[in-house]
Order: C-alpha cells, then sequence, then structure tokens
C-alpha cells in the first residue's frame, strides 16, 4: 500500500513540475522567449516533403499507397543536407509523416513506415546525424491527421492522442536536438481533440528551447474557425489562438504582411508570436517532388521573397524535395545554391536584411 501512495505521489509531483515548467515558457509576453529567440536566429531553413507521395506522383494520398512502391534507387539524405548547408540554410525541416501516416523512421506503433518497405534506411536519423555532420539544425514536420492508424477514428480521442504522443517521443528521445515540431493537418477535428497541450508538454520537457506550432494557427474569434489571411493581420491583440500553446504562427503557404504584428490573444491574454513562412523552391505549388522536372522560381524572385519572409524576426522555409531517385536534382539544388551565393549567405553571420521588395514599387493598374 505504501508502495502504490509512493508511486502515486511520484507521479503527481513529476506531473506538478512538467505544468510549471510550461506555464513559466507560456507567461504572456511582448517579447521573444528563448525557442522564439533561437528560432529568430535561425531564419532561414530548407522543408524537405519526401515519402510515400513522391513515388505516386502525389500531394496527398490515403494510406492506401502499396509499402512497395516507395523505392528510391540513390537514396542520399547526405546530399540533401549538403545542398541545405551549399545554400545557406541555417536548419532541415524534414517531413517524418505526412497525412497517409507513412512514417521516415521506423515506428514501433506502425508497419507503415520505411522499415516495412523495400528500402529500409531511417531516413530521420540518417538527416539528423547529416544535420550534425555539417552543423545544422535539425526540425521535424508532423502530421496530426493520419488516414493510416485506426486510433485515429477511434470515439475516444485520447486513444489517437496517446499514438501521437508515443510517436513523437520516439522522435524527440532518438534522434538528437529537435529545434521546431512543424504540426498539420489540424482542420480534420475540433481543436480540442489534437492534445496540443500534452503534445506541447512533451517536447517541452525534451527540449524546452523547441518552437512548436500548428498550421492555421490564428483565428478571427476565440473557438471559432473563421480566419483572416495573414497578409491582412496588421494590429496587435485582434486575434486568437486557434491551437494553444503555440511559439509561433503558421498559415502554409500565405505571407505575413510587410508590418505583420506579433501580439495574440488567448483568454484574454496577450502572446508574442512570430510568424514562419513557407515556400516552394519550384514555380508551382509543389511539396513532394514529380516525376515530371519542374521549373524554380527565378532568383530575383526568390531574393525578394527571401527579403520579405525574414524580415520583421519572422522566419522562411524554402521546400527543396528530393525525386524518386532519393536526390534533390541538380538543377534545383543549383537554384537554392545560388540564392544562397547571391544573398552571400554564410552560417557564421546573421542573414542579411533591408533587401530591396520591387514588387512594392510596381504601379496599380487596378485604380
Amino acid at each position: 500500500m505504501k508502495l502504490i501512495r509512493k508511486h502515486i505521489l511520484t507521479t503527481l509531483l513529476l506531473a506538478w513540475a512538467c505544468n510549471c515548467c510550461v506555464a513559466q515558457l507560456l507567461v504572456p509576453a511582448t517579447k521573444p522567449n528563448s525557442a522564439q529567440q533561437a528560432m529568430i536566429k535561425r531564419g532561414y531553413g530548407m522543408f524537405i516533403h519526401f515519402g510515400i507521395n513522391t513515388f505516386n506522383n502525389t500531394e496527398w494520398s490515403d494510406g492506401t499507397l502499396p509499402l512497395e512502391s516507395y523505392n528510391p534507387t540513390n537514396l542520399d539524405p547526405d546530399q540533401w543536407v549538403l545542398t541545405a548547408k551549399k545554400a545557406g540554410f541555417r536548419y532541415v525541416l524534414l517531413v517524418t509523416k505526412h497525412h497517409d501516416g507513412f512514417c521516415l523512421w521506423d515506428s514501433k506503433y506502425t508497419a507503415y513506415d520505411v522499415a516495412s518497405s523495400p528500402v529500409k534506411m531511417d531516413v530521420v536519423k540518417a538527416v539528423s546525424d547529416a544535420c550534425k555532420k555539417y552543423g545544422i539544425k535539425f526540425a521535424v514536420y508532423y502530421s496530426l491527421w493520419d488516414r493510416k492508424e485506426p486510433s485515429y477514428k477511434d470515439k475516444d480521442p485520447q486513444k489517437y492522442i496517446n499514438y501521437m504522443l508515443n510517436q513523437l517521443t520516439e522522435l524527440f528521445t532518438n534522434y538528437g536536438t529537435i529545434g521546431e515540431l512543424w504540426l498539420d493537418g489540424g482542420w480534420d477535428k475540433k481543436p480540442s481533440d489534437w492534445g496540443i497541450d500534452q503534445i506541447y508538454s512533451l517536447v517541452k520537457k525534451y527540449n524546452p528551447d523547441c518552437a512548436v506550432s500548428v498550421n492555421h494557427t490564428i483565428v478571427n474569434e476565440e473557438g471559432k474557425r473563421n480566419y483572416t489571411p495573414p497578409a491582412n493581420m496588421t494590429e496587435d491583440n485582434k486575434y486568437f489562438f486557434q491551437y494553444f500553446p503555440s511559439d509561433f504562427r503558421l498559415w502554409d503557404p500565405e505571407l505575413a504582411a510587410k508590418s505583420d504584428k506579433k501580439q495574440y490573444l488567448h483568454e484574454g491574454k496577450s502572446y508574442y508570436l512570430p510568424f514562419e513562412h513557407t515556400i516552394c523552391i519550384s514555380k508551382r505549388l509543389n511539396w513532394f517532388e514529380k516525376s515530371e522536372p519542374l521549373p524554380t522560381r527565378d532568383l530575383d524572385e526568390l531574393e525578394e521573397l527571401f527579403y520579405w519572409s525574414t524580415d520583421n524576426d519572422n522566419c522562411l522555409v524554402m521546400n527543396v524535395p528530393p525525386d524518386q531517385t532519393g536526390r534533390i536534382r541538380e538543377y534545383v539544388a543549383n537554384t537554392a545554391i545560388g540564392l544562397g551565393k547571391r544573398l552571400n549567405l554564410s552560417l557564421n553571420k546573421p542573414l542579411p536584411k533591408n533587401g530591396k521588395f520591387i514588387s512594392m514599387n510596381k504601379p496599380d493598374y487596378s485604380k
């Protein structure tokens, strides 16, 4: 009986300590906390979409694509991260699991992963190791929405939340320091059904300076799902968290205003939130690389997008996806590297500021 009481007391104390730690990180603020400071300092990252969708020429799938279709012939995550270094990216943001549920690591909680495919390389480990090798920070994307996992449809939301917590524990305990967690797919359930507070607490337990957010972070009214585009959010303390807690704002693939504001409300209190932009290096919206080569954006456009997106203590991740061989195509890599050279990017110095915003100076012919 004493042992049971001791176990209960220990559990309660651990829970209390964890909650106190998280509470300290979530105090209302008008300046960035340590996780946000680290994020702002990174500033410029390479998004990597790669998975079973890559081999089926699709952006989204429903968990029914055969494992045998994931079959890269020359899988080379080291080339991905070396490209990132040469291009001047400060971090790599890897899609570890998209909406289809296919995992790029050997997860104990699903058979729909690389370990069950023809090419069993643990891609998460390979990318994490390459980031350490080249001195680049490592970040992960993880989809809340899972169209494969049976517990996702259970009437009790906690069963699927536990599944996510188990997988995120794998990611945060087996792959070194993770600087950012980018969550997606929240539109498929009520915000309260995702256990965001539990996810946030778990992440902060392993790395207090890991920045966490969910796509479509902010809404017009508390508790209602109506939105204002980030480009029109030009007033402090007018908009509200949809997913709380979060360390930054996401609205993929929208651009924030040049006069982007940082103060957002939750239960009557104001919190500081920077914005992370997401763009594709290709001229059309293309996250998972297709078999047909697509043209990349011109360097002039990418340069302006860089300055716009990293201005005002905001961040930018640019999607540079590997193809079906498992490598980034040479012309795509050269575009990213070319932009880095034009901007004279280096890991050893701050990101350049005060670029020219050509599009802002063009005449408005609509008047």
